[in-house]
């Protein structure tokens, strides 16, 4: 018997703690980067021991950046006052060992035409992109820096540090407001409904029967591509289910239809404010960017399963399947499609189109996203005439669901915080583009998948595992010459199929439990269409990294 490994909070915790260790360990080290957050792009410079020393001692250093082979050299001098020059021209600013110096002081500044958007050309063969909003790490510049080993203060400093950090703060209340405003929509009984209506359908006309299961994976896939429907799955069971014993199949397709349609859709999201949106954020790309190839990604998942589900319902109406189908009882009572039903899935669609229109028109972010689902909630609660209470229990509801995805990324943040404040984070990083060095990109980009998949054995949540594994992910990107939109859907193809097969997802285990299915039943059932995903994923990561630019 399978013995299930600790829950996820527990391997976060252990991790700190490993990490906390590492810090004695690792050496210090740090890449150079350009970063242009503010008015203007500028380099941060690690200083290497002997730099530094040479500073603060003769007021005096010769500095360089590594650029591969070739490096940059400087003059550094510190003047009366604690000003710092480079090159005698431009002013430095010096925490602790870390130099920052404007980004032009190593180049020209040619400007694209995109308008905020820079190239750094420092010679003939030298240039780098400065992109507004963004930092960059710069191939090529690893340096070893002064070591800083944490302690047990640190330890214990570091869950309120990764809860109030900014970013993970704001991200924190996105998961839990959003969270709630989807429970608000689920309340209104909508949704619910609906796939009710259709199944009504289906169950009334035979000749709807070969359409019913494309149909319905379809939306399901959307519900997950979108909102990155999970845990709802779990009450739809009880109704696919006993329209798969109606229309003559058995369990395996009952829960298929929700839960792999749901599945493949949070795996190859295009717009999941959970998954990709949080990723996207880390790695500093607009929300919703690139959705054209992921709502590519997204029908070629779909089909894909529709495709297996359908093979095997077909295996069963030719006789080559013989299952038992176990009772499953307490069916949902039936629910009326009404008017206010159906203006409620007309505000919830709305709101995605205004969504993707925000995101790639307004530049909305973390905020403005959080508003609009928000408003979503509230004109739903109205027009379905939820009172104050039960709308209050349904936002209460949908945040506590999420709660432990919330106290992982604060969590996640803090062991981030750790290795930050150790210097190792980029040491690992140098170690694994090291180790990768001559690796063709589309290999670098499976290995980030798989990479994901193992991690999320440990870590079920995707916008947990977005948080402690992105920050890593996005620079080492950067490094191996693999576009960030390409990280992010590495994320997405490893957080999202491996949930198929890993006893520690609640919704795999809870959903194939309602069947009847036994989890050893359920691999060899589910191990054939999870290898042809692994390979079809594969292959979708080739694209962006060899036919296509993808930024």
């Amino acid at each position: 018997m399978f013995k299930r490994p600790p829950e996820a909070l527990a391997i976060v915790v252990a991790v700190l703690l490993i990490f906390l260790v590492l810090t004695w360990i690792i050496p210090g080290g740090k890449y150079a980067r350009i970063q242009y957050t503010g008015e203007e792009p500028i380099i941060i410079l690690p200083l290497t021991e002997p730099e530094f020393n040479a500073l603060e001692n003769t007021g005096k250093a010769e500095v360089s950046i590594p650029f591969g082979t070739s490096a940059l050299k400087g003059t550094l001098q510190k003047e009366s006052g604690g000003l710092i020059r480079f090159n005698n021209d431009y002013k430095a600013s010096l925490s602790d060992d870390i130099l920052s110096i404007p980004a032009e002081a190593f180049g020209a500044l040619e400007q694209e035409i995109e308008g905020s958007n820079y190239m750094l050309r420092i010679n003939e063969s030298t240039q780098i992109p400065v992109r507004k909003g963004k930092e960059l790490v710069i191939p090529g510049s690893y340096k070893e820096i002064k070591s800083s080993p944490r302690g047990l203060t640190d330890f214990l400093l570091a869950p309120i540090k990764g809860f109030t950090e900014h970013y993970s703060a704001l991200i924190i209340a996105f998961v839990l407001i959003v969270g709630g405003a989807f429970s608000i929509l689920t309340a209104t009984g909508a949704i619910d409904a609906a796939l009710q209506r259709l199944i009504r359908i289906a169950v009334r006309n035979k000749r709807f029967k070969i359409w019913i299961i494309p149909l319905l994976m379809s939306i399901f896939s959307l519900g997950g591509c979108t909102f990155g429907m999970a845990e709802e799955v779990l009450v739809f069971i009880l109704i696919t289910l006993p329209l798969a014993r109606s229309l003559g199949y058995d369990n395996f397709v009952g829960v298929a239809i929700p839960f792999l349609g749901a599945a493949v859709g949070f795996a190859g999201a295009a717009i999941n404010p959970f998954t990709v949106g949080i990723a996207q954020g880390i790695a500093q790309l607009p929300p919703g960017s690139g959705a054209g190839y992921r709502w590519i990604v997204w029908a070629t998942y779909t089909l894909a399963a529709i495709l297996f589900v359908m093979w095997y319902a077909r295996k069963i109406e030719k006789k080559q399947v013989s299952l038992p189908a176990p009772e499953v009882s307490d069916e949902p009572e039936p629910i009326s499609f009404d008017w206010r039903r159906k203006m409620v899935l007309f505000v919830f669609l709305s709101a995605l189109v205004v969504l993707m229109i925000g995101a790639q028109q307004w530049d909305w972010y973390i905020e403005e996203i959080s508003a609009l689902f928000v408003a979503m909630a509230f004109i739903t609660a109205i027009i379905s005439e939820l009172n104050v209470k039960r709308t209050v229990e349904a936002f209460v509801q949908g945040a506590k669901d999420l709660l432990p995805a919330a106290l992982i990324i604060g969590l996640s943040k803090s062991i981030l915080l750790v290795a930050e404040d150790g210097r190792i984070i980029d040491t690992v990083l140098y170690g694994f583009a090291s180790g990768l060095e001559g690796v063709p990109s589309w290999i670098s980009a499976q290995l980030m998948f798989l990479v994901h998949g193992g991690i999320n054995f440990f870590i079920p949540s995707g916008s947990g595992q977005a948080a402690i594994t992105m920050p890593i992910m996005t620079p080492l990107a950067d490094l191996l010459g693999i576009s960030r939109q390409t990280a992010v859907l590495a994320f997405q193809f490893g957080d999202g199929l491996f949930n198929l097969i890993i006893p520690t997802s609640g919704v795999t285990m809870g959903v194939i439990s309602i069947a009847g299915i036994s989890f050893n039943a359920w691999l060899r059932w589910i191990g054939k269409f999870f290898l042809l995903m692994v390979l079809l994923s594969m292959i979708l990561l080739v694209f962006p990294t060899v036919f296509f630019t993808w930024n």
